[in-house]
């Protein structure tokens, strides 16, 4: 799994910044449960989703911080 470019995640609306947040967060615990059992083949993918989220993190943030200023 590659990572996203934050130029392209800054084209998402809100919602579907949320929904991609969610996916990846949803994504990530269902790595961990593959990875204790011992399922996972390519544990690196866990540092990508983890890397993915702060960046839509970080973009939804700066979104809000935008509308206040």
């Amino acid at each position: 799994m590659k990572p996203t470019k934050p130029a392209d995640l800054r084209q998402l609306t809100d919602s579907e910044l949320q929904d991609q947040i969610q996916r990846s967060e949803d994504a990530l615990t269902n790595m961990r449960f593959r990875k204790a059992v011992g399922q996972l083949e390519e544990p690196s993918t866990i540092r990508v989703v983890r890397r993915d989220i702060a960046r839509l993190k970080t973009i939804q943030r700066e979104r809000q911080l935008a509308a206040k200023g």
